[in-house]
């Protein structure tokens, strides 16, 4: 009986040591576990990154406009009035004005990234190895659910301004004059501030998110230590 209880006890320690062993080659290369608060670190570098190398690109001129992604459109309500302008001959004054929408948000993404950089620095990971672990844009997904409504009420007032600054708001004016005063067709009155705001965070969790999914499949991409480290995880899971 004896002879058998230490048999058993030999094969759950060979059992205990192949499970230790196969935790272990899980990990990082020349590390111990990472602790939440590391792997959390290591998401934000990620996703200040998809800000630094991403974001950026969209405060170029044509960053939205020529960014197939990205580009603003306009809404449903208003391709009535892009249709029954084109139908006058004024399809350059509808083209002027879908430039303009995006070049607002080209101008307001310059002047708004330290507020998408400082949403990235206080935004707390519940469970940061789950979305480690999770599909490849769960990180810009956790930060969008936890942020998008203080980023837009920060950043409408940033859109509004760059109307001006862009002349998009004398643009829009005069194209929804225009378009008005064609007989028969339902007068309009868009709160063109609204949409574009949501149109342009659209696009920056848009260009986030592609840099999250490059650092998750692309090991080069990983240019610091705790970047390779945590995303190692994601690697051998």
């Amino acid at each position: 009986m004896i002879k058998r209880i230490l048999v058993l006890v030999v094969a759950i320690q060979f059992a205990g040591c192949a499970e230790l062993q196969k935790v272990v080659s899980q990990l990082p290369s020349g590390g111990g576990v990472l602790t939440q608060e590391q792997i959390g670190n290591g998401l934000r570098q990620a996703l200040d990154h998809g800000i630094e190398n991403q974001v950026t690109k969209l405060t170029s001129v044509d960053g939205f406009y020529k960014n197939d992604l990205v580009k603003i459109l306009l809404p449903q309500e208003l391709q009535a009035v892009d249709n029954g302008l084109r139908k006058i001959g004024l399809g350059n004054l509808a083209d002027e004005g879908i430039k303009a929408l995006n070049r607002a948000a080209e101008d307001a993404v310059k002047t708004a990234t330290p507020i998408f950089v400082d949403a990235v620095k206080e935004i707390t990971f519940a469970d940061a190895k789950n979305i480690l672990l999770g599909d490849q844009n769960a990180a810009t997904s956790y930060l969008q659910s936890k942020t998008n409504q203080s980023l837009y009420n920060s950043f409408s007032p940033v859109i509004n301004q760059s109307f001006s600054k862009v002349g998009a708001d004398k643009i829009w004016s005069n194209l929804i004059t225009k378009y008005n005063s064609i007989p028969f067709v339902n007068k309009v009155d868009p709160d063109l501030t609204s949409y574009v705001t949501n149109q342009a965070l659209k696009g920056v969790f848009t260009m986030i998110e592609v840099e999250e999914k490059g650092i998750r499949e692309k090991v080069g991409l990983r240019d610091t230590a705790l970047l390779k480290q945590v995303f190692a995880l994601q690697d051998n899971r």
